[in-house]
């Protein structure tokens, strides 16, 4: 099974952020697209980028390598939407890793699209899937597995994935880990969709909640969580630097 190499070759609407293509197609019409590319034979790479993936790629040349073989990377941050409107986009769109989860999982039930779990703490990732279940009966979850793993068990992590035969591989272990993940062994689990999902289980799990709707409305998530888990610090402490790197590139 090929993984496909840019978003350009598939004629998505992008729009260029640090060097970076980032889709501003809705949520319906990255949707459609999604289930075309399950529908076909290759697989595919997506990426939800926050401001802070686009920093780790100005600093790490090899997961520039990887948002480069991702097939779609979509907005996930108001200060992704902010750039890209300061490129030019007048209406952008946001499409979260979370949202997509509860979207592709809602169509599994009416599709039969097979969808494994993989990531979060022991028991996080099962008690996700069985939520699921309970919201969206018949929802195809075929098999879940923690993300508490070295690097050298790769290949016989993904042997365990690819038995469920999954079209969609969701992955929850932090970035750049998850999409290197990925993309190492896409070739042997076979999935036609494979993306990095960061904390999405923790939330749909119950272990953490999501940004009351208010929140989310106003496009202030990212202060929820940092309330809920001081140590994403370290993550909010890149906001500036991209915001600097945004002002150094001209509109």
């Amino acid at each position: 099974m090929n993984l496909t190499a840019s978003p350009t070759s598939e004629r998505i609407p992008t729009v260029e952020v640090l060097g970076t293509p980032i889709s501003s197609m809705s949520m319906d019409d990255t949707l459609l697209k999604i289930q075309s590319w399950i529908a076909g034979t290759d697989s595919h790479l997506i990426v939800t980028a926050d401001a802070t993936a686009l920093v780790i790629a100005e600093e790490k040349p090899r997961f520039r390598e990887v948002l480069g073989k991702a097939s779609l990377i979509t907005a996930d941050s108001v200060g992704i939407l902010w750039a890209m409107k300061r490129a030019g986009c007048k209406n952008p769109h946001k499409v979260s890793g979370v949202d997509l989860v509860a979207k592709l999982v809602a169509l599994s039930a009416q599709h039969g699209y097979r969808i494994f779990f993989l990531g979060a703490e022991p028991g996080v990732a099962d008690r996700a899937a069985e939520r699921f279940r309970l919201q969206h009966p018949g929802c195809n979850i075929v098999g879940t597995h923690h993300g508490y793993f070295p690097a050298d068990s790769d290949e016989i992590v993904a042997q365990t994935i690819a038995k469920a035969k999954p079209d969609i591989l969701f992955a929850a272990m932090g970035m750049p880990r998850q999409e290197e993940f990925i993309l190492r062994t896409m070739p042997l689990v076979g999935a036609k969709i494979g993306m990095g999902v960061g904390g999405s289980f923790d939330v749909f799990s119950g272990k953490t909640k999501r940004a009351p709707v208010l929140l989310q409305k106003m496009r202030m998530e990212w202060a929820w969580r940092l309330m809920l888990n001081p140590s994403k610090l370290s993550k909010v402490k890149l906001l500036p630097k991209f915001v600097m790197l945004i002002l150094k590139n001209k509109p």
